[in-house]
């Protein structure tokens, strides 16, 4: 395995407690071979159509992971990529993806350019995450922002995708597409703060009655609370990293008992062991179950930091 992860672990620790910014570390970070690789097939953008947005190595999975450990728009590498998800927007500037949905299922049958609240999201996160900003992606974000309901997000698609939609009621939020949409518009601050606290309270209170309620067959069971990295689906990690960016002043009931969880899964020396994994990232070291991982500390050790709880 190669084990120069420590090196954009650290970079990403200095910009996050120190605001520094150290030109060895980050110049070590794009020499490791796994994130030329990664912003390589970046370039084929948008790649295959999406067979399951839950897959690992969907594209824009990958480009929210590049984004989280802190590449930006001042890359050349990452320029490119943003350059091409920029020629694939719809009329308002919506990120699209190449997707089929059969006939069955009221779509074309053919591959088709579009975009859907499980993905466009993740997509808008990692431009801004990188650094790129441009009226055409607020307009993007505050129509998106705009299909949110007083019970959050569920799940909305572009008109060319016909009439398919996710399993759910027509009713009912999807946990996923809630989780994201209130992860992208934190990045905007207070700027969607009462859409935030919605989403927020939706997440929550899922939690409070994951005994009784899946919306969209999202379930809260024991494998929703295995330590899991990257951020890429809905799972105990990904609720939490979101959840203690709004209430990093005063934790409710439900991000205490997912906190209090976390804890009894690490000891106090921070030994961080993947529970599940992703196969597509096994050259990582959260990509393994047998030992520590320096990504999944440093990644609990931003959330502990956040509230202000000693680990």
């Amino acid at each position: 395995m190669i084990n120069s992860s420590s090196a954009y672990i650290s970079y990403n620790a200095k910009l996050f407690f120190k605001e520094e910014r150290d030109d060895f570390l980050k110049t070590k970070m794009m020499e490791d071979e796994r994130i030329k690789k990664l912003i390589l097939g970046l370039k084929d953008w948008p790649g295959v159509r999406i067979s399951s947005h839950k897959s690992a190595k969907q594209t824009f999975h990958q480009l929210s992971f590049l984004a989280d450990i802190g590449l930006t728009v001042n890359n050349n590498e990452i320029y490119s990529v943003i350059k091409k998800i920029l020629e694939y927007r719809d009329e308002n500037s919506i990120p699209q993806l190449i997707m089929n949905i059969s006939l069955t299922y009221g779509g074309s049958g053919e591959d088709v350019r579009a975009w859907a609240l499980c993905d466009a999201p993740i997509v808008l996160y990692s431009l801004l995450k990188f650094g790129y900003n441009d009226p055409k992606i607020d307009k993007a974000v505050e129509i998106l922002a705009g299909l949110g309901k007083e019970n959050g997000w569920g799940c909305k698609v572009s008109k060319n995708l016909g009439k398919w939609r996710g399993p759910g009621g027509e009713s009912d939020p999807c946990p996923y597409a809630t989780l994201i949409m209130v992860k992208l518009l934190l990045l905007y601050q207070d700027k969607f703060k009462d859409k935030i606290l919605v989403g927020s309270n939706v997440l929550s209170g899922l939690w409070k009655d994951s005994l009784g309620n899946h919306p969209y067959i999202f379930y809260m069971g024991n494998d929703f609370r295995k330590l899991k990295l990257p951020f890429i689906w809905y799972d105990i990690l990904h609720v939490v990293e979101v959840l203690s960016q709004v209430m990093k002043e005063k934790m409710d009931s439900s991000l205490r008992d997912m906190i209090r969880i976390i804890n009894k899964k690490t000891d106090y020396g921070n030994i961080c062991i993947p529970e599940s994994i992703y196969k597509f990232w096994e050259n990582w070291d959260f990509g393994q179950k047998k030992q520590h991982s320096e990504w999944m500390e440093f990644c609990l050790r931003r959330i502990f930091h956040r509230i202000e709880q000693e680990k």
